[in-house]
């Protein structure tokens, strides 16, 4: 099973995959937890190249070709082979984190888009996605206040951010069986609590 968690910056992706894969490994499966951009040896130099601060030149059309680079990396080396083992594969944004950012976000063309990622994932859609949704405002102030990583991509003007937010939450209207709104304005453990109760239920249903 391929489980994705998406959403705008700063709504808590990333701080919840440790205790849901704990969770599901709890259940008896084998677990792999993944992040794009990255998780591989080329993924992480591109990853390293898309979110540096002084990369501000960098055209949205550049932008969307390294994210499929590395998403393609990824896609054939680790998370194919693994699902063909029947683990689990838990990916911290996949391929609409690119309609998002770049569709809403730059205004490219979703159909071009999808024929890219088509393209880059060799047609590999995820069984459930997990929309972590939360005001862009909140959001910004968790990652600079977080001591984490400030990126090229969160210092995109506010505006941009809120189109992501709102493209999100249209994708995830317009094919509601794989995706699950998750509330991130609650407490962690409130959204981990609902983040378990959306995976047990789909693999239940599986």
């Amino acid at each position: 099973m391929f489980i994705t968690l998406e959403g705008p910056d700063g709504s808590g992706k990333s701080m919840q995959v440790p205790a849901l894969a704990d969770y599901i490994r709890s259940m008896g499966y084998e677990v792999l937890t993944t992040r794009e951009p990255g998780g591989t040896f080329i993924g992480d130099q591109i990853r390293e190249v898309i979110m540096r601060l002084d990369n501000k030149s960098m055209h949205p059309r550049t932008e969307i070709l390294l994210f499929c680079a590395a998403r393609a990396q990824i896609v054939a080396e680790v998370i194919l082979p693994q699902l063909e083992k029947g683990v689990v594969v838990l990916s911290d944004r996949y391929a609409d984190s690119t309609l998002a950012y770049q569709g809403y976000g730059h205004g490219v063309d979703l159909m071009v888009l999808r024929q890219l990622l088509d393209f880059a994932t060799g047609g590999l859609t995820p069984d459930l996605t997990l929309l972590f949704d939360l005001d862009v405002e909140k959001g910004l102030s968790r990652r600079q206040s977080g001591g984490g990583e400030w990126n090229r991509l969160d210092d995109y003007e506010l505006a941009f951010h809120r189109r992501v937010r709102a493209g999100y939450l249209e994708l995830a209207a317009a094919e509601a069986k794989r995706w699950v709104l998750i509330d991130a304005a609650q407490s962690p453990q409130k959204v981990q609590r609902d983040l378990q109760i959306a995976v047990t239920d789909r693999l239940k249903s599986r």
